[in-house]
Order: structure tokens, then C-alpha cells, then sequence
């Protein structure tokens, strides 16, 4: 499968880009947010946390991968004061060998604390 995915069970963007694109072996996501497919959106670091990487799971699912084929992580808070709390959720998610990961600060659209995205490769 290559090309642009949109995954069952989370919501399809308003902006225009893909949740999913994958070409050859690579797949590559785009930021997921702590939003369900219905648009919302839970309290606090931990809850939105585990939304967008159950919402990073389909995508990764969608295209044939699973959290073992990550190779790179990059997450984004809109506050760095949570990074105890997200990486604590995160390490439920990944288990060693943990894929490499950048954790910076952002601004992110309002009542969103975290993005997260990925890149696989299909084995």
C-alpha cells in the first residue's frame, strides 16, 4: 500500500493533508492530537496523551505497522511542566528499543497539549 491513508476510527482533517502517507516500506503520520474521532477532547496531559497515540496506533495500523515498526517519534507540548506526566504515558506505549524521539514546546491549536507523530518501516 502506498500513498495516502485515512484511517477508520479517528477523525478525517479539516486542512489539507493526509493522517497517513506511506510509499514503499516508509510510513510517515502526521501529528495526532488527544481528540477522539467524534472531536472530543479529553482534560488533562495523561488522558490527551493516550488519545493521540490510540489515534497514532490506527494510523500506524491503517498502513500495515504496529508501535514495534516505529523507528522516530516527535512530540510536541504545549507545556513543558507535563513532560514527566506525557513521557510516563509514553513509556506504557513503546518498550526498549525505544525508537529515537524530539520533545519540544509548542503552541498548538487551543485546548490540544500534545501532538505527536511518527515514522515506521514495515517489516
Amino acid at each position: 500500500m502506498s500513498g495516502a491513508i485515512q484511517p477508520e476510527g479517528i477523525a478525517k482533517p479539516a486542512a489539507p493533508y493526509s493522517p497517513v502517507y506511506a510509499s514503499g516500506d516508509l510510513v510517515y503520520t502526521a501529528g495526532q492530537v488527544g481528540a477522539d474521532a467524534s472531536g472530543a477532547v479529553p482534560d488533562g496531559i495523561e488522558a490527551q496523551t493516550r488519545q493521540a497515540l490510540e489515534n497514532l496506533r490506527l494510523c500506524l495500523e491503517a498502513a500495515g505497522c504496529s508501535f514495534g515498526d516505529v523507528m522516530k517519534v516527535n512530540a510536541y507540548l504545549t507545556d513543558m511542566d507535563n513532560f514527566a506526566a506525557y513521557n510516563a504515558v509514553y513509556r506504557e506505549t513503546f518498550s526498549e528499543p525505544f525508537p529515537a524521539r524530539t520533545t519540544v514546546g509548542a503552541a498548538l491549536a487551543p485546548g490540544f497539549l500534545v501532538e505527536i507523530e511518527a515514522v515506521a518501516r514495515k517489516t
